[in-house]
C-alpha cells in the first residue's frame, strides 16, 4: 500500500510539474509569446483574483521573467538616478533583493528609459541588460557573478530612440543584438554612438558563466539612417534539426547558425522606396514552419520559409499580407495552437492568421480607447493584451470568430498617451498565474 501511495504521489508531482512552465525571457518558454499554462483567469481586477501586488520603484517596458518561485524585473529609480535589477518571491510578492547595476542618466527620450530590455534566465542565473550598454549576471540569491560595460569594448548603442532589445539565454549562450546607426550622431540633446569606435551592426554572444565574449558577428545592411535601427530582440528556433538565430532589422530578416553566428540566409524587400525612417520594433516569431517578419509603419507582414540558404528573392515568401487586413508596427505577434496572432497597435485590432497561407481566420476590434504597444501573450486558450492605460484585454484564442472575454482595469487610473508613463510591458504566464506590470505595481493574478 505504501508503495502504491508513493507511486501515486510521484505521478501527481510529475503531472503537476509538466503543467507548470517558467517564463525565462521576454517572449516566454517557446520564444513565441505562448505558454502551455492552464487554469488561467479571464476576469480579474486590482481587488479580485489578485494573489499579491508589489510596488515597483519605477516604470519601464521590461517584462517580468519568472523561474520557479522567483520573479525578476528591471526598473529605474528616478530620484536616485539608478537602474536596478529586482527579485520577488513569486508566491508572496515579497521583494527578496535589489541590486543597483548602473547610476547616472536614465533616459534619452520622452517615451521610455534605459530599463526597457527584459531580463533573461536559464534557471541558474539571471542577466540584466540596460540601454546604456551595462550588463550584469547574478545567481538566484542576488550575488553578482560578473558585470560589464559594453561601451568599453564595443561602443555605445547607436539608436535614435532608446535601445530596447532584450538579451536571450538559449543553449548555453547569451545573445545580444545591436542593430544601429552606422555613425555617431546627435538627437534631442544626446550624442549617440561612440566617436572613434566602430558603428557596425552586430550580434554578440557571451559566455553566461563569465560574461566574456565568445563571438561577434557583423550584420551588414544596405539600409540608411534610422532604418538601420532595430528594437527587436533575438529569437531562436529549430529548423530542420538545426538551431537557428533569427534577427530582423535594417530592411531584412536573417537566419544564423545559433552556435557560430554564421549567416545562413537573408531576405528583405519591404523598403523598395528606400525610406530612411523605418526603424523596426517587432521580433521574429516562428511557428508551423514559417518565420513571421513584420515590416514597420503599416507595411505588410511576411511569411518567410526559414529552411533556406544564401540571399533570397521573393520566392522565399510563403505569403505577404495586405496591410489593410493586418499589420503590426510595434507589437510582436504570438504563435499558439497552430495560429499566429497579430496585434495592430494603431487600429487596436487582433487578427488570427493561418501560418502556411496567411489567410485571415478572423479580425476583432478590441474597442480600446488607448493604443497597444505591448505584445500579446497567449495561454490556456486566451490572448492577453495590455494597452497604454494598463487595461488588460482578454480574447478567446482559436475558433472561427473573434470573442472578447473581458476588459480588466489594472492601471493606476491615469490615462497616458504614448509617453514614458504608458504601460508597454507584456504579460508573463507562469506556474498557473499571470504576472502583470502596470505603471506602479507588479500584480500576480491566478491560483
Amino acid at each position: 500500500m505504501k508503495l502504491t501511495l508513493r507511486s501515486l504521489l510521484f505521478a501527481l508531482a510529475v503531472t503537476s510539474s509538466a503543467r507548470a512552465e517558467n517564463w525565462p525571457n521576454w517572449r516566454g518558454p517557446n520564444q513565441d509569446g505562448s505558454s502551455p499554462e492552464k487554469n488561467l483567469p479571464a476576469k480579474f481586477s486590482k481587488t479580485e483574483g489578485v494573489k499579491w501586488a508589489a510596488p515597483l520603484p519605477g516604470l519601464s517596458a521590461s517584462v517580468p521573467v519568472v523561474w520557479g518561485d522567483k520573479v525578476f524585473i528591471t526598473a529605474p529609480i528616478e530620484d536616485k538616478k539608478q537602474l536596478v535589477g529586482l527579485c520577488y518571491d513569486a508566491n508572496t510578492g515579497k521583494e527578496l533583493w535589489r541590486n543597483v547595476i548602473s547610476e547616472g542618466d536614465l533616459q534619452w527620450d520622452n517615451k521610455s528609459n534605459f530599463a526597457s530590455p527584459s531580463a533573461t534566465t536559464d534557471g541558474n542565473r539571471v542577466v540584466f541588460l540596460f540601454a546604456n550598454a551595462v550588463i550584469a549576471s547574478f545567481d538566484f540569491s542576488g550575488k553578482q557573478e560578473w558585470k560589464r560595460d559594453l561601451k568599453e569594448t564595443h561602443g555605445a548603442f547607436g539608436t535614435q530612440w532608446t535601445y530596447g532589445s532584450s538579451p536571450l539565454l538559449d543553449g548555453g549562450r547569451l545573445y545580444i543584438q545591436v542593430l544601429q546607426r552606422n555613425e555617431d550622431f546627435d538627437f534631442q540633446g544626446f550624442h549617440k554612438g561612440t566617436p572613434g569606435k566602430p558603428h557596425d551592426s552586430y550580434i554578440l554572444t557571451l559566455d553566461p558563466a563569465t560574461g566574456k565574449d565568445v563571438w561577434k558577428v557583423i550584420r551588414p545592411s544596405d539600409a540608411m539612417n534610422e532604418t538601420l535601427e532595430s528594437f527587436a530582440s533575438p529569437v531562436c528556433a529549430t529548423v530542420n534539426g538545426q538551431r537557428q538565430l533569427f534577427i530582423i532589422g535594417g530592411d531584412c530578416i536573417t537566419g544564423h547558425d545559433a552556435a557560430t553566428g554564421k549567416e545562413l540566409w537573408r531576405w528583405g524587400n519591404w523598403n523598395q522606396d528606400q525610406n530612411k525612417n523605418l526603424r523596426l520594433v517587432p521580433s521574429v516569431v516562428v511557428g508551423d514552419g514559417i518565420a513571421l517578419a513584420c515590416s514597420p509603419k503599416k507595411r505588410p507582414v511576411f511569411g518567410v520559409k526559414p529552411g533556406l540558404s544564401g540571399k533570397q528573392n521573393d520566392s522565399a515568401l510563403a505569403w505577404t499580407s495586405d496591410p489593410k487586413d493586418f499589420t503590426s508596427d510595434v507589437s510582436t505577434p504570438a504563435f499558439y495552437g497552430g495560429k499566429f496572432y497579430v496585434l495592430d497597435s494603431d487600429h487596436r485590432t487582433i487578427t488570427c492568421v493561418e501560418p502556411k497561407t496567411g489567410k485571415v481566420v478572423w479580425t476583432g476590434e478590441t474597442g480600446s480607447k488607448s493604443k497597444f504597444e505591448s505584445s500579446p501573450t497567449v495561454a490556456d486558450g486566451k490572448i492577453y493584451m495590455t494597452n497604454f492605460w494598463g487595461d488588460v484585454y482578454v480574447v478567446k484564442a482559436g475558433g472561427d470568430k473573434f470573442e472578447l472575454l473581458s476588459v480588466n482595469e489594472m492601471g493606476d487610473g491615469t490615462k497616458p498617451n504614448g509617453d514614458a508613463k504608458s504601460c508597454r510591458s507584456s504579460i508573463a504566464a507562469a506556474n498557473g498565474r499571470l504576472f502583470i506590470r502596470t505603471q506602479d505595481k507588479l500584480y500576480c493574478v491566478g491560483q
